[in-house]
């Protein structure tokens, strides 16, 4: 991983929002428990771009917004954090990204805007995928082994990576979930080429500013714990218990979405902020 900012992560105050305690050792161990802290510690949310503006990549920027101010982000924002914390660890770090498979079209070609990444254990021969922001009821707890076809069982959830044919020089990945039915979805599909944190910043804007993407008009906020997996979409507040049994009902107005923000998924916005629409 190649960045400026990962120096200055305060690895302190990160493990404190997450709640992590342990020997800070680059470790299989530490990589599984450090993933699915976070993953159960900071929202997902796109509430930036609904609000107006890209947000602010540079580790400064996201330690004071997701570390110390009750906010959560999206994949670039998330991963970001992540990464630097891995690398802080003692782990190496490759930036990937990925296009995102579920809900599209048969047929459907989207671009590569999801952000990932490899990590790489100290004397173990086998990488890992490791993704904290994939923002659905389907994400990755922890990380899975780089491993064709080997399943990873992150409860309550299963995943597993898989090769799909296709024209281009470099094996493709993807990451699929198994469903309530049985079935495996595909998530998103990525090949192992490193990104850097200037693709991220091309991508990042487009996808907070252009008006056709989902992400700048309509929230998206998600939220895991032991107990359930919370997602508020638009005005639609949903609640899935780990045995898939679902919840749902439709807020009123955006004062009422300010305060499950702050109630439900821990975020808390500045006085006087209104949602659209």
């Amino acid at each position: 991983m190649t960045t400026d900012h990962e120096s200055a992560l305060d690895l302190d105050a990160y493990l404190a929002r997450i709640g992590w305690t342990g020997e800070r050792l680059p470790t299989v161990e530490v990589l599984r428990s450090v993933h699915r802290a976070h993953a159960l510690g900071i929202p997902f949310e796109n509430l930036d771009p609904v609000l107006g503006s890209a947000p602010s990549l540079t580790l400064a920027d996201l330690e004071a917004k997701l570390v110390r101010g009750e906010r959560g982000g999206y994949c670039y924002e998330q991963n970001t954090l992540l990464a630097a914390a891995l690398t802080a660890l003692g782990f190496k770090i490759t930036l990937l990204c990925a296009r995102v498979l579920l809900g599209a079209a048969p047929g459907e070609v989207r671009p590569r805007t999801h952000m990932l990444m490899r990590a790489e254990v100290p004397g173990e021969s086998t990488p890992h995928l490791a993704d904290v922001g994939f923002g659905a009821g389907s994400s990755l707890l922890e990380p899975i082994p780089l491993v064709a076809d080997a399943e990873l069982h992150d409860a309550p959830r299963r995943h597993r990576l898989v090769h799909a044919p296709h024209d281009g020089p470099l094996e493709l990945w993807k990451l699929q979930t198994h469903t309530p039915d049985g079935e495996w979805e595909d998530q998103y599909a990525f090949t192992l080429e490193p990104f850097e944190a200037p693709d991220y910043e091309v991508i990042n804007w487009h996808i907070a500013t252009n008006p056709r993407s989902p992400f700048q008009h309509l929230l998206y906020v998600q939220r895991t714990t032991p107990e359930v997996h919370l997602a508020l979409v638009g005005r639609r507040l949903v609640e899935t218990a780990p045995d898939g049994t679902r919840n749902e009902r439709e807020l009123t107005d955006g004062d009422e979405a300010l305060r499950v923000l702050a109630s439900d998924f821990g975020i808390r916005l500045p006085e006087g902020t209104r949602l659209p629409g």
